[in-house]
Order: C-alpha cells, then sequence, then structure tokens
C-alpha cells in the first residue's frame, strides 16, 4: 500500500511539473464534483439561477479521496433569486468556487443572469454566467524526491516559486422546470481561457512562462419526482453527465424524502464510486451529507470522499398580492 501511495504521489508531482512546463498544454482542470448536484443545480447550469419561487443560498465543502496527500478539497457557494420586471421574469445568481489539488489552488467568481418565458405549462430558461477565474501554484512547496530516474532536484521545467494568473469566463444553460419534472443542459469554460503565469528571471536567466487551460464542459442533467400513493413519501430520482467530448462520466441518484423533511438516497457514478446521502429540511434551512466509497483502485489508499452542504431559502411572493407588506423583498 505504501509503495502504491508513494507511485500516486510521485505521478501527481510529475503532472503538475507537466501542466505547467509543455508549450500550449492543456490542463485536466474541471468543475468541482458534486454528489449533491441536485441541491444546486445552477452550480453548474447557469440556466438554473432563479428556477424556483425562492430566494435560494446554498454552500458546502467537499473532501475528496480521504487519505492522500494533495487530494482535492473544495468550498463552494451559490446563491440565486428569481425577479419580475413587469409581467416578464428573469433569475439573478453569484456563486464562488474554490479548490485545492496538490500545489494547484483556483477560484472562481461568478455572476449569473437567466431570461424565462413559459413553455408547454412549464418554464424555459435561458441563462449565461460571467466569470473570473484565478489559479495559483505553490511551487515553493515542491519536495523533490531525486531518487529515481524520473526526477531531477535541479531540473530548471520546475518552478521552485510559487505562481498566480488569472483569466475571465464565460458560461451559459438552458434549464427547463414544470412541478414534476426538471432538465437541462450546459457548458461551461466556453472562452477555454487561459491562464498564464511568469517567474521572473535575473542576470543571468530568462523570464519563465508558464501557460494553463480550462477545458470546455458540457453538462446534461434531469430528475422528477414521484409521490406515493396514501403515503408521505416522494421519490426523486435524478441523472447529471458532464463531457468534454474526450471523456464522460455519468452518475445516476436515487432520494426518497419524508414528509417534506428528511431525505435519503443513493448514488452510482460510473467507474468511480458510490454514495449514500442523508438531509434534512427544517422550516427554511436545509442541511445535506453524502459519502462516496470509490470503486478504482484509489479505494486501495482513501477511505472516501466526504461532502456537506447547507442552505436557506426564502419564499417569495409573485401574485402581486400584499404589496405593501413585500414591497421591501420585491423589487419584482
Amino acid at each position: 500500500m505504501n509503495n502504491l501511495r508513494t507511485h500516486i504521489l510521485r505521478r501527481l508531482l510529475l503532472l503538475a511539473a507537466a501542466l505547467l512546463t509543455l508549450p500550449g498544454i492543456v490542463t485536466a482542470q474541471s468543475d468541482p464534483q458534486l454528489t449533491q448536484y441536485w441541491a444546486l443545480p445552477a452550480f453548474y447550469n447557469a440556466g438554473a439561477a432563479g428556477a424556483s419561487d425562492y430566494l435560494r443560498v446554498r454552500g458546502g465543502t467537499r473532501m475528496q479521496w480521504i487519505g492522500i496527500d494533495g487530494a482535492p478539497q473544495s468550498f463552494f457557494i451559490q446563491a440565486d433569486s428569481p425577479l419580475a420586471i413587469g409581467r416578464k421574469r428573469i433569475g439573478l445568481g453569484v456563486q464562488m468556487q474554490q479548490e485545492k489539488i496538490g500545489l494547484f489552488s483556483n477560484m472562481l467568481l461568478g455572476v449569473q443572469g437567466a431570461y424565462k418565458f413559459k413553455l408547454f405549462k412549464g418554464e424555459l430558461s435561458a441563462g449565461f454566467q460571467l466569470g473570473y477565474f484565478n489559479q495559483k501554484f505553490s511551487g515553493s512547496k515542491i519536495e523533490n524526491p531525486g531518487d529515481d530516474d524520473y526526477h531531477q532536484p535541479d531540473d530548471e521545467a520546475i518552478p521552485k516559486e510559487d505562481l498566480n494568473g488569472s483569466a475571465f469566463d464565460l458560461g451559459v444553460g438552458i434549464f427547463y422546470t414544470k412541478p414534476r419534472f426538471w432538465v437541462g443542459v450546459s457548458g461551461t469554460h466556453l472562452l477555454k481561457p487561459t491562464i498564464k503565469m511568469s517567474l521572473q528571471g535575473s542576470e543571468n536567466t530568462e523570464t519563465q512562462e508558464f501557460e494553463s487551460e480550462l477545458g470546455r464542459m458540457v453538462y446534461f442533467m434531469g430528475g422528477c419526482n414521484f409521490p406515493i400513493k396514501n403515503t408521505l413519501f416522494v421519490l426523486e430520482p435524478s441523472a447529471l453527465v458532464k463531457t468534454d467530448f474526450n471523456f464522460f462520466t455519468a452518475e445516476v441518484t436515487m432520494r426518497a424524502t419524508y414528509n417534506r423533511f428528511l431525505t435519503f438516497g443513493v448514488a452510482y457514478r460510473y467507474n468511480d464510486a458510490v454514495s449514500a446521502m442523508i438531509g434534512a429540511t427544517f422550516r427554511n434551512f436545509f442541511l445535506g451529507y453524502s459519502y462516496d466509497y470509490p470503486l478504482s483502485a484509489i479505494g486501495k489508499v482513501s477511505s472516501g470522499s466526504h461532502e456537506i452542504v447547507a442552505g436557506y431559502q426564502l419564499k417569495l411572493d409573485f401574485s402581486g398580492k400584499n404589496k405593501n407588506k413585500h414591497r421591501s423583498i420585491r423589487i419584482m
């Protein structure tokens, strides 16, 4: 097991160096992975901003592959709300993603807007996200083993100082909802932004330029809910598919909610993990937890992944009644 762990760590070091040193390289950057994606649909799809009649704020953290140094650790927060302007309805949202993977630290700040209109007794939303992406590389923390043919302690191709770069980002999404059904398709990092980082040289060395690139991702998601007759249970199956047209990941989820209070479920992510989850909604508050058990070779050195999501939502009034009572909430 120790040999496998050492092998994985060395491969991560080589990958980090390669991503920064090869000219024109496209890094394996993608959005943080969420098992409870159904709780934050606007996280992957800007069209889902304001898709309900609630002002929603949800955030959380994910600790992936516990037991492996440098494994992904994520923090995220998403807020969105519908707005009524005359008879038109729009959605607005903001989000923040922060993820640390090995020596890389990534942060995305995004603002979302969505235009909504009625279609087939449901609501169709077309949205966009404008974002600012920042990436840091902690070169000062590199520990090069230098005890085999693959590592050279004095390798000039591996930066030994901290680097920092940023770029603007763009995403779009379409989201459709009905009382018992929702579905969406979206694209992130459509401009394939390039993050450029430079290491200033001295009198005897040239300035080194490093680049990494955010690859485009496409997401398909959908779900529905089925009340079980003569019970207080509702079944809520859902699915998420993501691809960059080079690789493909899909996961299916089945949840059951009791009396609009307690939720529990299971999920399967193709060739990756099985998950168990539990959550509770009390008044306007939500708290959810999920655990992923790895099915790949990573399971030999990791005990799994943990994810916590918490949130608050406030019902908004779009009926036109009680205008004076809700004037502080409705610009809407």
